[in-house]
Order: structure tokens, then C-alpha cells, then sequence
């Protein structure tokens, strides 16, 4: 009788560990729009961009009907949560004096300019709750065309010519955003 309870024992313990084992071997999928982290250091100070990547997917952004960021509505500049930008120290983008903090950044493209929006209230899905009496700075920045085809949303800090910016690049779209330290 002892054999057989052992018996029994051990059998459910194998059921229990191989059923732990064949959960352990699924792979992880993907998200649709994987978030983004881009860093920047200027001797004390440090920025950090956190943002969804939504890829373009056959779908179009930039237009006045796009189903992706469309002209003239304010985004979250990426996708999920609203982008958030940290800084360590007072900088100063396009001219605008930004606290050290985090902030959400929401942006409104438009044909010719975007409007960009730095906002106090963080942890934001979306821009469904966007409140602009919560904005800390906003100002307009050109938009570029991009030499390449950009298939995921991109945020990315270029150094070139003594001149730190933050770029923001869609699809061949792109604007730039002047940093000074």
C-alpha cells in the first residue's frame, strides 16, 4: 500500500512539473506597437524619451484622414501610453525653457508645422484625457521630409554641426526639435 501511495506521489508530481515546463516553453509574442526608450547625456544632464513604436502596417499617418496621427488632432505621439520625456536639468527645446521632470508629450501634426506639447499630467493612456491647462510649454517646429521610409514610429537624438535635436521621424516625415543645454 505505501508503494502505490508513493507511486500515485510521485506520478502527480511529474503531471505538476511537466505541465509547469510545457507552460515555461511559450514564446513570448510581441506587441504590436513595442515600447521605445532613447537616451541623451550632456555632462550633468540626462534625457530619456519612453514611447510606443506603432508601425505603419500599410496604413497611412500624417494625412487629414489618416487612421494613424491625422493632421490637425492632437496625438500621443506615439502609441499606448502618452510619450514621456525625463530630464535632469533645465534645457531648453526650441527655445522654451524646460524644468527638470518628466513630462507627457503630445504633439498636433500638421502639413507645414507641428505644434508640440510638453504636459504635466503623466502616466496618461493615450490622449484621450489630454487637458491643455496642464501644458508646461508648446511651440511649433517644421516638418522635414526624411531621405529614408521609416516603417515604425522613431524618436531619436541627432548631434551633428555642435547642435543637439531631438527628431521625431514617421513614415518620410520628420520633424526636429533644437536642444541647448
Amino acid at each position: 500500500m505505501k508503494k502505490l501511495i508513493t507511486s500515485i506521489f510521485a506520478c502527480f508530481a511529474l503531471i505538476i512539473l511537466f505541465s509547469f515546463d510545457a507552460q515555461a516553453q511559450e514564446a513570448l509574442k510581441q506587441k504590436p506597437s513595442p515600447l521605445g526608450m532613447v537616451t541623451y547625456t550632456f555632462e550633468d544632464t540626462y534625457v530619456k524619451v519612453t514611447y510606443g513604436r506603432p508601425h505603419l502596417r500599410g496604413r497611412e499617418a500624417f494625412t487629414e484622414t489618416a487612421e494613424l496621427a491625422p493632421l490637425g488632432k492632437i496625438w500621443r505621439t506615439g502609441a499606448n501610453e502618452a510619450t514621456e520625456i525625463t530630464v535632469t536639468d533645465e534645457i531648453k527645446m526650441a527655445g522654451e525653457t524646460v524644468p527638470a521632470g518628466t513630462y507627457s508629450v503630445f504633439t498636433i501634426p500638421g502639413a507645414k508645422s507641428w505644434t508640440i506639447i510638453l504636459n504635466k499630467d503623466v502616466g496618461q493612456w493615450g490622449a484621450y484625457k489630454y487637458d491643455e491647462e496642464q501644458d508646461l510649454v508648446k511651440f511649433e517646429v517644421p516638418v522635414n521630409k526624411s531621405d529614408e521610409m521609416y516603417e515604425p514610429f522613431t524618436i531619436r537624438f541627432d548631434q551633428s554641426g555642435g547642435e543637439v535635436s531631438m527628431q521625431m521621424i514617421w513614415a518620410n516625415t520628420m520633424v526636429s526639435i533644437p536642444i541647448e543645454f
